[in-house]
């Protein structure tokens, strides 16, 4: 149970793709108004309540709010994650994608879900985060906080890639492959897990290594503790190699560029059911076990 007193102001994010989705925000928002919670949203969800002018960004948003909730699917989650910057505040998602790891209260116990956490009754799994940093000589070309991973690949038309892998500056291997995911255990079940690698429990400490069609079959997924530094260096000289960061921002790479990845000093703490555990998700989203 979270020690945490009922909540005072709260953010919206949503994505407002589908009828579905806007008829929840205006649920959300009557709710809240109803509680008489003071409400603040991303600028598209404040224009679309009729909140005009009073939209603010993500960052802006966790500055000063006790608790967000994001409508949408695991992108969206993903999104607010990214951009919770210098403080992080409790998260609930509400699932409007087809998936819904993250954001996994499905519409119809929104409701329900929300009464219980405005009184204090819920609990929160601290998700763990990595920092990213990619570097081109002595420049750095771009730094993120990331919830799910981290992926150097290629396009349809490069040829295989070859990176070498340090761990706390001793070298692991090269690798030859289309790519490489370094994911954390909340990224496990994304792109790692089509890729070959394993599911890893929320609460384990640690970071995932994933080849992406390796051209060695020694070359497999390898799980290193979260306290190590990772550092990938591009070594071979093909174009139209990216890397991107949760899948939703990209960076060109060139041969010599260094990816640096660890632990980020926060973590996002996720609101979850308290009638679901993590096994009851992998075997609802995934059909995890089934025959």
């Amino acid at each position: 149970m979270s020690p945490l007193p009922p909540f005072r102001t709260v953010g919206i994010v949503a994505k407002l793709h589908s009828p579905a989705s806007r008829g929840a925000a205006k649920r959300l928002f009557s709710l809240l108004t109803r509680r008489k919670v003071r409400t603040l949203c991303d600028p598209e969800t404040a224009r679309f309540l009729g909140e005009k002018g009073k939209g603010r960004t993500v960052p802006t948003l966790v500055a000063s709010v006790d608790l967000m909730l994001v409508l949408g699917g695991d992108g969206t989650m993903l999104g607010v994650a990214r951009n919770m910057a210098r403080r992080v505040v409790p998260v609930l998602g509400v699932n409007l994608g087809s998936l819904g790891f993250l954001t996994e209260t499905g519409l119809e116990e929104m409701e329900s879900v929300l009464d219980e956490v405005l009184q204090g009754r819920f609990e929160v799994e601290e998700r763990m985060m990595l920092h990213a940093s990619l570097a081109r000589g002595r420049r750095k070309i771009s730094s993120h906080r990331l919830l799910n991973d981290v992926v150097i690949n290629k396009s349809d038309l490069a040829r295989i890639l070859e990176m070498n892998v340090k761990i706390d500056r001793q070298f692991v291997s090269t690798y030859h492959s289309d790519g490489l995911i370094v994911s954390t255990p909340t990224g496990s079940t994304a792109y790692s897990l089509s890729a070959g690698g394993p599911i890893l429990l929320p609460s384990l400490h640690a970071f995932c290594i994933t080849p992406i069609c390796p051209h060695a079959l020694t070359n497999r997924p390898l799980v290193v503790p979260d306290s190590v530094r990772i550092e990938v260096t591009l070594e071979s000289g093909t174009e139209n190699v990216y890397c991107t960061m949760d899948g939703q921002v990209g960076f060109p790479m060139k041969a010599g560029d260094r990816l640096s990845v660890r632990r980020s000093g926060a973590s996002l703490p996720l609101i979850v059911s308290r009638q679901r555990n993590y096994f009851d998700v992998l075997r609802r989203k995934l059909r995890w076990g089934a025959r």
